[in-house]
């Protein structure tokens, strides 16, 4: 059986992936969707045409995650694609933000993001994908989004490691680095501290996100970002020193 894994599946860019790949992928037997949220889970699923399954599970806590490679060693599926969506972030001075919250951030978007990679590359074959939902925050370094972005950085190191280590299997892997997007992330994100208002400017929407990665994706190009301003950032962090970027950045506050 083929299937698809993407975790953060209730909402946001995790569910707009499940979308779009149900919509244009016919060689996935079947969706398998991680999140907290149950009934956001089962919506998603009605919504699918491919069968789904719906595994609510908390990423951060290790009983969860025994669930779910226990649940890999029971079915034994070919894991042709693995979406690594599920993360958080929190605005704010990190000596004011609850610690409990900030090693949260690394738990989840760090920690769980490696461990689901690690327990599903066993089932993975020639020609799988993994995607990992990165951001531009991994760029440089963000002060007042501090862990945040050192999270993202993770990501995007790791994930450009493991498109290296994997090539002679070939097996893809796709870094997502993103700038602000349409979603439920600032809800959340904004709880000590509102972002820019620049960035507020500079939205898109998931489903260009989406459609943007699964292209790099197939094109098997291990990093995607999406528009012009982005990609910008990303020559901009690359070129010049990131002390002269951050001197601008308290100059502009």
């Amino acid at each position: 059986m083929n299937i698809a894994i993407i975790t953060g599946a209730s909402s946001g860019i995790g569910k707009e992936f499940a979308l779009q790949l149900d919509a244009g992928l016919y060689t996935i037997d079947e969706f398998w969707l991680i999140a907290r949220r149950k009934d956001r889970l089962e919506e998603l699923a009605c919504d699918l045409d491919h069968m789904a399954k719906t595994i609510p599970l908390d990423l951060t806590q290790e009983a969860d995650m025994e669930h779910l490679r226990a649940l890999l060693r029971k079915e034994r599926p070919a894991v042709r694609m693995l979406i690594n969506c599920s993360g958080y972030g929190i605005m704010g001075q990190f000596s004011e933000i609850d610690s409990r919250e900030q090693i949260g951030m690394i738990d989840l978007n760090c920690r769980a993001l490696t461990e689901i990679t690690h327990a599903c590359l066993p089932y993975m074959k020639k020609n799988s994908r993994i995607i990992q939902l990165a951001s531009s925050a991994a760029f440089l370094p963000q002060p007042g989004f501090a862990v945040y972005a050192a999270s993202k950085s993770y990501v995007l190191s790791f994930s450009r490691a493991l498109s290296e280590e994997l090539r002679s299997r070939k097996i893809y892997v796709t870094a997502v680095c993103p700038g602000p997007v349409q979603t439920e992330f600032f809800d959340r994100a904004e709880k000590y501290a509102a972002t820019l208002a620049i960035k507020k400017y500079t939205m898109v929407t998931p489903q260009s996100v989406v459609r943007a990665a699964l292209t790099a994706s197939a094109r098997k190009c291990p990093l995607s970002t999406y528009s012009p301003l982005i990609k910008a950032f990303r020559l901009l962090a690359k070129v010049i020193p990131h002390t002269l970027i951050l001197k601008a950045m308290r100059l502009v506050k």
